[in-house]
């Protein structure tokens, strides 16, 4: 890997970061006014056709890519995944996009905890002292004896489980599974689980949320795109720390937009989450050289 395209992966990230970010504030803005199945189901609908466009461009069939041993995990992942931003986007209503983000940037930390018991990797006692602190940050935001039994609180660190969770069954599939295949894998089982439920909570919608729809779906197919171009570009190990900048763009948006504040303990939270979450990126990256 060369310094240059270092250098344009990070980029690519930050960017994808950013409009990941402006995703999640059109999805508050649409949940708050429809149902948040319907909205997600109208995602994976335009999803789908995003994900199938990327295999037939990088293996020439959609059939090739979606060859599997294990297509109960694939699937099982997408649903996972669409669970996820289920619970995220309702999170997102219920607390806002800043501590929502605060509380969901801790799925690293339970990615590192959960490694262990579920793929059987050796974690050491720094990377267990980076989870303590990374989980101390996450009490200072929910404020023990306060918020933690808030049940708005207890959906943002729901969707952090399921996305861990999710990261989980991902690794787990790449044994057998090339990175391709999983990505469609994940557009389909979300598709087929929104698909069946999300018709029964149709409302309808004005000309200009078709609008923010529409724009919700093209802001999720670039993130990803640039995304994918940026893993083309660099390690995951020199992408994954830029993934917490959404944090920071999606906070910015919170304040400017939708008048959220930003709290002290949520702030001196948050930063202690990034900071454990980096740290155990990097022991896990040394871990494997």
């Amino acid at each position: 890997m060369t310094q240059q395209n270092a250098r344009a992966g990070i980029w690519l990230a930050v960017v994808a970061m950013f409009v990941f970010a402006m995703q999640d504030g059109i999805s508050r803005h649409l949940a708050e006014e429809y149902s948040v199945f319907m909205i997600v189901m109208i995602r994976y609908w335009f999803f789908l056709f995003f994900v199938m466009a990327v295999s037939k461009m990088r293996t020439g069939s959609v059939a090739t890519t979606a060859r599997t041993e294990q297509p109960f995990l694939q699937f099982f992942r997408g649903v996972l995944l669409a669970a996820e931003i289920l619970v995220t986007v309702v999170a997102f209503t219920m607390l806002g996009l800043i501590e929502a983000h605060a509380i969901f940037a801790v799925y690293p930390l339970m990615v590192a905890a959960l490694s262990g018991p579920i793929l059987g990797e050796t974690v050491g006692w720094r990377r267990w002292a980076a989870i303590g602190v990374g989980f101390i940050g996450m009490l200072i935001i929910l404020q023990p004896g306060f918020k933690v039994f808030s049940p708005y609180s207890l959906i943002a660190v729901a969707g952090a489980v399921l996305f861990a969770l999710y990261n989980l069954l991902t690794r787990l599939a790449a044994a057998k599974d090339n990175a391709a295949t999983s990505f469609f894998w994940t557009g389909v089982g979300g598709f087929v689980i929104m698909t069946a439920i999300g018709p029964f909570f149709w409302e309808p919608m004005s000309p200009i949320d078709w609008r923010w729809m529409a724009l919700l779906c093209v802001t999720g197919a670039t993130g990803h795109y640039l995304l994918i171009k940026a893993y083309e570009k660099a390690e995951a190990s020199t992408v994954q720390p830029f993934a917490y900048l959404q944090l920071v763009f999606a906070s910015m948006l919170g304040v400017t937009v939708f008048g959220e504040s930003l709290p002290l303990t949520t702030a001196a939270g948050a930063g202690l989450i990034v900071l454990a979450g980096i740290f155990t990126l990097w022991r896990e990256q040394k871990a494997k050289t």
